[in-house]
């Protein structure tokens, strides 16, 4: 009777472990509706410049994310296909390189919801100041990256990010950098990186780079990383990404090793799928500038 109840059990809980899987295969079978490849290519600027095998990976990751993720509309909102579709392509890009077209991948496993707000959206927050006085505000935000597994997003800005190449602040990108950060154990600027070797490439890289973009903040003078990198090593990796895949021609020429050692952690190349900016001509001083740098 106890072996008959404990392989009950055991079948049990292999077939719980099965399930999902079975599940996803099964989601995964048919490839992503033409309705929905038309919203990555309408919402996704990098898209039309991927080559058909990073298209058709990105699909794939796209149909995964929305078998995986729950969506919720807040503050009215009623989540559409072309909200979970367009938020889904920009977050899946950060795994593109990493994904592997034989078997799903593993897309954010500590991520299960991703709200959407219509606009920017309003967070309680608490200050104590040097005197231990509490101070109770609210703060207008465009997106935050939980660690209870919520993303949370203006559509507003997504969209608008999505569509225009010259946005260089895309929302998304930012906060599943967050979630990528997380997935080492802590947000603290490095991400998984799988080695004590890559760990201390990653850390001397992005210190010096961090440092350099502290110092610019501090003087006022703006290149190709926001100001808003200069807050913490987190902030700065989620504002360095966000560059790597929407100005990747200008982050590699001012930048050249954070740009190599992104490069490796994402394994994708984004200068393939932007066209190349022209230099900029300084008719004040008879000098072309390359990507708002000295040539």
């Amino acid at each position: 009777m106890e072996a008959l109840i404990a392989g009950l059990v055991a079948a049990g809980l292999l077939a719980a472990w099965l399930w999902p899987k079975l599940r996803l295969r099964r989601a995964l079978a048919r490839p992503l509706a033409p309705p929905l490849r038309a919203i990555l290519a309408r919402n996704v600027a990098q898209y039309a410049g991927m080559d058909l095998a990073h298209q058709k990976r990105l699909q794939r990751l796209v149909q995964q994310f929305l078998h995986e993720k729950a969506f919720v509309g807040c503050a009215g909102l009623d989540v559409t296909d072309e909200m979970r579709v367009t938020i889904a392509g920009q977050a899946c890009m950060l795994v593109l390189g990493r994904a592997c077209d034989a078997s799903p991948a593993t897309l954010y496993p500590s991520l299960h919801a991703v709200l959407v707000y219509p606009g920017a959206f309003l967070v309680p927050r608490r200050e104590v100041d040097a005197a231990g006085v509490v101070t109770e505000q609210r703060q207008d935000l465009l997106g935050e990256s939980w660690g209870d597994g919520r993303v949370i997003l203006s559509w507003d800005h997504v969209r608008r990010a999505g569509m225009d190449e010259s946005a260089h602040h895309n929302v998304v990108l930012h906060e599943f950098a967050h979630q990528l950060d997380s997935e080492s154990g802590s947000t603290n600027g490095a991400p998984y990186l799988g080695s004590t070797e890559r760990y201390r490439s990653w850390s001397d890289v992005l210190s010096r780079n961090y440092a350099a973009l502290r110092r610019d903040a501090m003087w006022g003078q703006q290149g190709v990383l926001d100001h808003y990198g200069a807050s913490n090593p987190a902030e700065f990796f989620a504002v360095a990404t966000e560059s790597f895949f929407e100005q990747p021609w200008e982050l590699a020429a001012r930048h050249p090793d954070l740009y190599e050692e992104f490069l490796k952690y994402f394994r994708v190349d984004p200068r393939h799928w932007v066209a190349q900016p022209r230099p900029v001509f300084d008719e004040a001083f008879g000098t072309e500038l390359v990507y708002g740098q000295w040539r």
